[in-house]
C-alpha cells in the first residue's frame, strides 16, 4: 500500500474530493491479513492490514484526500489512494453512478437470498437428530443383514449394460444435486448466494457449487457449507439402503437399484480422499488450517521431491504463502496417500467392473449373442464415447479460458 506518490494526485477519473460510494462491505480479519468484499456481487479480496483501514475510512464516508491524509498523519508515509480506489472499482466494490444502495442484512444487494428459511430448518438441531437416527438405523441393518454392505456386485443389477448405466447416471443426478443443495442452502442459511455449475475433476462430469462469500465468514462457520455435501451422501446411503432392506422381499428390483446407486454413492462419497485434487476434504482441511492454496504448494514440494532425486535444481518454495509452506510439508506426503488410494480404487473397483463390461460386450457381439444382447453393446459403447466427447469438450473449453484470462 506504500508508495513516494503525493496523495494529492490523482490518476485520471478519480476524483480525490469527492466521497467514494462504496457498496456495503464485509470485513474478516485473520491473523496479518483483512478480507475484504460485498456480498452485493460476491467479490472479495485479502488487504493487508492497513490498505484495511484505508477501506474502512473510505467506507466512513472520507473523501481519498481526505482519508490519505489521515493514513500519512498515523503512519508518517504517504500512499497512492487513487491506486487504491481504481483496484476497489476493478473489484466491483463501487457503485456506478445512480446505482441504488442495497439494502442493510447479511445478503446485500437488491434482492434478498431465498431459501434462506429452509436452509435453517435443514441444518437445525432436530434435523441432526434425525440424520443422526437413519444413519445410526442404516449401519445396524447393514450389520444384521450383510448382503445390504454396498459392494461391487450390487452394480449389475441387470443383465442389459446400458440400462445398468443409464440408471445409475439417471439415479445419480437427483443424487448429485441433493449433494449440491446441501452445500447451497448450508451457505444460504447464512444469507450467502450461491452458483451451480458444471465441471470437470480428471474424467469425470462433476456439478459444482459456487459460494464465494464464505471467504468473507467468520472461519467456525464455513465448516458447514463445506462438509455439507458429504452429509448428503451419507444420509443418501442410509436411507437407500433402509429402502432396499424393506423392499427386498416384497419388490427384488427396487431393491436392486437401491443398492445400485447407494454403492455408486459410496464411491463418489470415496473420492473426498483423492487429496491431490480440490474435494471437499481439502477444501476443509486448508480452511481449519488457514491456507491459502495449499494445493499449489504441496505440489510443489512433491515436484522438489522429485528433482532432488534426479539432480535438477528445486523450485523456490518462498513465492507461496507461509502458512501454505509449513502445512504443505506433511501434507505432500497426504497426497501421496491419495494417490495410493486411487490406485487402489482402480485396481479393486475400476479394474474388475471395465473388465466384466468389456468381457461381456466382446462376448455379446462375437459370439451367438441375440440381437437385443448385441444392440445393448453397442447402445453402452455410444454412450461411453458421448460421455468422452463431453469430457473433452469441457476440458478444450476450460483452457480456451485459462488462455484468455
Amino acid at each position: 500500500m506504500h508508495s513516494s506518490t503525493d496523495s494529492g494526485s490523482a490518476a485520471p477519473g478519480v476524483d480525490l474530493d469527492r466521497a467514494v460510494p462504496l457498496r456495503r462491505l464485509v470485513y474478516l480479519q485473520e491473523a496479518d491479513e483483512v478480507t475484504i468484499g460485498s456480498p452485493e456481487t460476491d467479490t472479495y479480496a485479502v488487504f493487508p492490514p492497513d490498505g484495511a483501514e484505508l477501506v474502512r475510512m473510505l467506507a466512513d464516508g472520507r473523501t481519498p484526500r481526505e482519508a490519505a491524509e489521515r493514513y500519512e498523519a498515523a503512519h508518517g508515509e504517504s500512499v497512492d489512494i487513487a491506486d487504491l480506489v481504481e483496484a476497489l472499482v476493478e473489484l466491483d466494490l463501487v457503485r456506478s453512478a445512480g446505482e441504488p444502495a442495497g439494502p442493510d442484512g447479511p445478503a446485500g444487494g437488491g434482492t434478498p437470498v431465498r431459501w434462506q428459511r429452509l436452509g435453517r430448518l435443514v441444518f437445525s438441531r432436530p434435523a441432526f437428530v434425525g440424520y443422526a437416527l437413519v444413519t445410526a438405523l442404516a449401519v445396524a441393518e447393514m450389520i444384521r443383514v450383510p448382503r445390504l454392505v454396498p459392494r461391487v456386485d450390487h452394480i449389475f443389477f441387470s443383465s442389459s449394460y446400458t440400462l445398468v448405466v443409464l440408471m445409475l447416471f439417471v439415479g445419480q443426478v437427483p443424487l448429485l444435486a441433493l449433494h449440491e443443495a446441501f452445500h447451497a442452502l448450508a451457505g444460504r442459511r447464512l444469507g450467502l448466494r450461491s452458483r451451480l455449475s458444471v465441471g470437470r475433476r480428471l474424467v469425470y462430469l462433476v456439478l459444482e457449487t459456487s459460494l464465494d462469500g464464505l471467504v468473507g465468514v467468520e472461519r467456525r462457520k464455513r465448516y458447514l457449507p463445506i462438509m455439507a455435501g458429504m452429509l448428503a451422501d451419507t444420509l443418501a446411503i442410509a436411507v437407500l439402503t433402509l429402502v432396499a432392506d424393506l423392499t427386498r422381499d416384497a419388490n427384488a428390483v427396487v431393491a436392486s437399484i437401491c443398492l445400485a446407486m447407494a454403492y455408486a454413492t459410496v464411491l463418489r462419497l470415496a473420492w473426498q480422499g483423492f487429496f491431490y485434487l480440490r474435494t471437499d476434504l481439502y477444501v476443509l482441511l486448508s480452511t481449519i488450517l488457514g491456507c491459502v492454496n495449499l494445493h499449489a504448494a504441496a505440489a510443489d514440494v512433491l515436484r522438489n521431491a522429485v528433482r532432488r532425486g534426479t539432480g535438477r535444481p528445486p523450485l523456490d518454495l518462498s513465492v507461496h504463502h507461509p502458512v501454505d509452506r509449513r502445512v504443505a510439508r506433511w501434507y505432500a506426503w497426504l497426497m501421496l496417500v491419495g494417490y495410493v488410494f486411487t490406485l487402489t480404487m482402480f485396481a479393486g473397483v475400476v479394474v474388475p467392473t471395465a473388465y466384466r463390461l468389456l468381457h461381456d460386450m466382446w462376448l455379446r457381439l462375437t459370439g451367438q449373442a441375440s440381437l437385443a444382447g448385441r444392440l445393448d453393446s453397442l447402445a453402452l459403447m455410444l454412450l461411453s464415447a458421448a460421455q468422452t466427447v463431453a469430457v473433452l469438450v469441457l476440458a478444450a473449453r476450460e483452457r480456451r479460458a485459462a488462455a484468455s484470462a
